[in-house]
């Protein structure tokens, strides 16, 4: 429900945020997608804007859609906005057969199988699809209103169809205009961050209506009375309504009244227009207010237990009054959202209670209409009835899931926990699963579902505790397993050792069961990651072989995957990608998508360990695709495979594409946080962005996140070290590496790269020391370069074999050894040709910047035509690939060295854009003509020729051209004689 002002009241003071909507019905009308949020406080006009445009839109032949969310405390309905949407299109017998087309988006309205979670991506794209299909007939106009209110699964879908849905298909045209109350959007609101991201989207733009000018109030109040109103009375609306068009029109409707003195609040406003209807009128609002939203007639006849001649001449007085208005499908709905909440407030504890059970029992006694269950459970919680609250929760919770709505089904679950306690033994709700070890499981996977990992731990500590392992010692085990796999996708390691070895003790190996399969599955996989190998190949082919006698075909495959990574060369040797395709199949034709996404995940990982990184993306495009079609997009391994698609496109050198699909990360996966933003932030950071830093920190400051830590680690030490700050980049360093070491002391393998990355800095500042003769301080940061290498020789091996990591962990493990020698004696070119050649793997932008050290290694050694080799190769990579800090490094060390003479070429010190801007100077073009030809500002113009004549040396543009001609950065350009 919301409140606005009255259609019939005229629009005062709007007429340039009218014209600016209606501008963008216009560019609908002519085949563009736009949308605009509209956001301005509770009162401020907004319906009001949006029915206006609405009515000129429907004028002008556009179809006209529009949805509503509404505030139900903490009770959710899934996907609100949406569904009136599609009970509109569905009452409509122009747009069915439309509607027919799709009939994914039918589970919105509780139609579909429980299969629905498992297409969510589907049931977005069918929407999408709808509305697109709709643009084709005519433009189509989408209003949806109080997105403040909006339900987590309705701010998912929007954010698709903005994002990535219709807005991205050819269409006839499409407007959405959304509109959300700006006062309620306290720092923590959950439509904060969406709105942030949706504004930063080309097609997406924000529109404020700010309060009116108090000339514009006193226009509109004598707008709405035909009477000539006193000055006095006049002035005193417009001080008290404060720019509200809302409250000017209530303050102005309660001086009609018989009442003393205005009040000060709305509320107390509000309610003076509520007293001055008979008893049953204000019976009914009273009624009214407890039902939500909107009521429907008869459910308000019997929940007000008048008869019908009564209601109506009580509906009729406050319809009369306008504090109701009607609405479709013999329904009511109060004018206001700020009324029925003052109505409300106004009730009587035990009359609210009353109330809300009445409506409680009606709906229970209607049709069990699934969409009715958060309803009924809203209503029963609110009259004390805590069992019948406890059943209707579940009820919830599976209409819920049903519909792909997995965060509304770990609320509903949540809640149906908090009552549990509460509501007598015998009358909770019986049968397999309900009690509260397993719902608390099952919220827990919910939790997973919904990319939620670290409230899935919580939830099975929670399990845990209330588990009787000795009455149920097979239940204790599932809750440890599924505890310790939960453990491991937050990198809490030894603490999922723990609970695996727990579980896996609790259950008898005979007479051998499935559950201990998976117990023993888990702790393989538990105990690889703490580097017990023995114990993880030895429970593998002993569970292996129950796996295979009980045909428990998916956690057979589960053991492969886990005994690839195990033996011989491991998942990246022919032998151990083998078996994993192998453990591939086996997991589809069992049903599992959890394991067959593991066996992707570790086919991709085993071609990156490889140093194979071309052949990594089809196994990353095939689990993406499969975790899409399963609806497990948000879960672990789909986490961790979209980021390593984006680390592959990075290292490969495809920035462009890399920051591309990373932007789409967040409306694809909303909850993936650091596995979402890390690459681009690489790409930024490399391009000269230090500011990347500040947002990264964000990371580190917020609730532990282990990937946020990792990326922000990896992101601030590197930008500490570009900035030259060997402190902060070893201070990050190691806040990092303490931040993801395990409580068994085991440091992660990320700490080689990160001592690599401080390292850089801390011989910049030795050999600094050095060349002014501070031998002593050299020397101390020569001794930092000593821990800091130690510390990476530690972590480039894991487990207690010691076994190697993969080529990327290698190859930072010699350029730490390698930037350690320069610290301690200065360049070593043979240190520097073993990194240069432990990038060559595949890592573009890190070869170019070892390959900048080797070139000063060989010209420190006076061999320049080998230093000029490596230097121009890096300058071609920087340049390639934007990456503009390197590309100035290179440029220095070639005119420090002037390496340039010993290759016989030119390597210019000017940007590829400077290079532009230097051949239109020589062209004599002024500083807005080389702005117009290079569309870019008079001011960028500017300062990209005074870099040019710092760079160059020169105190005049003159001078400047004539330096490039006589060095050969440029050619006389022929005349027009020839």
């Amino acid at each position: 429900m919301t409140q606005n002002l009255s259609p019939a009241t005229p629009l005062v003071g709007r007429d340039q945020e009218l014209a600016r909507l209606l501008g963008v019905l216009e560019r609908a009308r002519g085949g563009e997608a736009r949308a605009v949020l509209v956001a301005g406080d509770a009162g401020v006009g907004k319906t009001r804007v949006l029915d206006e445009v609405v009515a000129r839109a429907a004028r002008d032949g556009m179809t006209v859609l529009s949805g509503h969310c509404v505030d139900l405390g903490d009770v959710g309905l899934p996907y609100l906005p949406f569904t009136e949407v599609l009970g509109v299109i569905a009452g409509d017998a122009r747009l069915a057969e439309v509607l027919a087309a799709h009939p994914v988006v039918d589970r919105m309205l509780g139609g579909g199988t429980d299969a629905a979670r498992d297409s969510r991506l589907q049931l977005f794209e069918g929407m999408a699809g709808l509305l697109a299909d709709l643009a084709d007939t005519a433009p189509l106009l989408l209003v949806l209103e109080d997105l403040h209110w909006a339900d987590q699964s309705s701010r998912d879908l929007l954010r698709f169809l903005l994002s990535r849905g219709v807005f991205q298909r050819p269409t006839g045209g499409v407007a959405v205009l959304a509109s959300y109350r700006s006062d309620d959007l306290h720092r923590r609101h959950p439509l904060r961050p969406l709105l942030a991201e949706l504004v930063r989207l080309p097609a997406v733009e924000r529109l404020e209506l700010r309060p009116l000018a108090d000339a514009e109030v006193a226009r509109l109040v004598r707008a709405l009375e035909e009477r000539p109103l006193p000055e006095t009375t006049v002035r005193r609306i417009v001080e008290r309504a404060e720019g509200n068009a809302f409250y000017a029109e209530e303050l102005l409707a309660a001086t009609d009244t018989e009442a003393g003195g205005v009040p000060s609040g709305l509320a107390d406003v509000l309610l003076i227009r509520f007293e001055q209807l008979s008893d049953t009128a204000q019976q009914v609002l009273r009624t009214a207010a407890v039902a939500g939203r909107r009521v429907e007639h008869d459910l308000l006849r019997e929940a007000a237990g008048l008869p019908e001649a009564e209601l109506e001449s009580a509906l009729r007085e406050a319809l009369g009054r306008q504090l109701l208005v009607p609405g479709d499908g013999d329904t009511y709905s109060f004018r206001h959202a700020l009324a029925r909440e003052a109505v409300y407030a106004d009730l009587l504890p035990g009359e609210r209670a009353r109330l809300h059970g009445a409506f409680a029992r009606l709906l229970t006694e209607r049709p069990r209409r699934a969409e009715t269950a958060a309803e009924r459970a809203h209503h029963y919680r609110e009259s004390h009835d805590l069992a019948e609250a406890l059943t209707a929760s579940l009820e919830a919770a599976d209409h819920a899931r049903r519909v792909g709505a997995p965060a509304e089904e770990l609320r509903h679950l949540e809640a149906a926990l908090d009552l549990w306690s509460a509501v007598d033994p015998s009358a909770r709700p019986s049968g397999e699963g309900h009690n509260r070890v397993t719902l608390t499981l099952r919220a827990s996977s919910a939790a997973a579902h919904a990319g939620a990992a670290h409230r899935a731990v919580a939830l099975t500590r929670s399990a845990l505790a209330g588990v009787d392992q000795e009455e149920d010692s097979e239940l204790a085990a599932r809750v440890r397993y599924t505890l310790a796999g939960n453990l491991m996708t937050v990198d809490n390691l030894s603490a999922a050792y723990a609970h695996s070895s727990e579980a896996l003790a609790l259950i008898p190996a005979e007479p051998p069961s499935p559950t201990w399969v998976w117990a023993a599955a888990t702790h393989v996989l538990a105990a690889r990651h703490v580097g017990a190998t023995d114990t993880a190949l030895r429970v593998a082919h002993e569970a292996l072989a129950v796996a295979e006698r009980l045909g428990v075909t998916d956690a057979r495959a589960d053991l492969l995957v886990s005994l690839a990574a195990l033996e011989g060369g491991g998942r990246r040797s022919p032998q151990g990608r083998a078996r994993l395709r192998e453990a591939r199949d086996l997991a589809r034709g069992s049903g599992n998508a959890p394991v067959e996404l593991r066996a992707l995940f570790n086919l991709a990982v085993g071609s990156f360990e490889a140093g194979e990184l071309e052949e990594c993306l089809p196994w990353l495009t095939e689990g993406l695709d499969r975790a899409r079609r399963s609806g497990l997009l948000s879960s672990a391994y789909p986490l961790e495979m979209r980021y390593l698609r984006l680390v592959v496109l990075y290292t490969l050198g495809r920035w462009d594409e890399c920051v591309r699909d990373a932007a789409t990360d967040t409306e694809a996966l909303p909850t993936a946080g650091g596995y979402a933003t890390a690459p681009a932030w690489y790409v930024s950071l490399a391009r000269g962005d230090l500011t990347v830093a500040d947002r990264a920190k964000a990371l580190q400051e917020g609730p532990f996140d282990w990937m946020g830590t990792l990326v922000a680690g990896i992101v601030r030490t590197d930008a500490a070290a570009l900035a030259g700050d060997p402190e902060a980049a070893v201070e990050r360093m190691r806040f990092t590496v303490e931040a993801l070491t395990d409580d068994a002391g085991v440091r992660p393998d990320v700490t080689v790269r990160l001592a690599a990355l401080a390292l850089s800095a801390v011989s910049d500042r030795a050999v600094e020391l050095r060349l002014k003769g501070d031998e002593a301080g050299a020397r101390r940061w020569a001794d930092t370069a000593t821990e800091l290498v130690e510390l990476a020789r530690a972590s480039a091996v894991r487990g207690t074999d010691h076994a190697p990591q993969g080529p990327e962990g290698m190859a930072w493990l010699a350029r730490a050894e390698a930037e350690w020698l320069r610290a301690g004696s200065g360049p070593d070119v043979e240190a520097w040709g073993k990194a240069v050649a432990a990038f060559d793997y595949g890592d573009a932008y890190e070869l170019a910047r070892c390959r900048l050290r080797h070139a000063e290694a060989l010209l420190t050694a006076e061999r320049r035509e080998e230093a000029a080799v490596e230097a121009a190769a890096v300058r071609e990579t920087a340049a390639r690939l934007g990456a503009l800090p390197l590309l100035e490094r290179a440029d220095a060390l070639i005119r420090r060295g002037r390496l340039s003479d010993a290759r016989g070429d030119t390597a210019s010190p000017l940007t590829a854009r400077e290079q532009d801007v230097l051949r239109l100077l020589a062209r004599g073009r002024s500083n807005r003509q080389i702005g117009e030809e290079l569309f870019i500002s008079g001011k960028t113009a500017s300062v990209h020729v005074s870099n040019i004549l710092a760079k160059l040396g020169a105190a005049s543009r003159g001078e400047a051209v004539a330096i490039a001609y006589r060095e050969g950065l440029i050619a006389p350009e022929p005349t027009a004689s020839g």
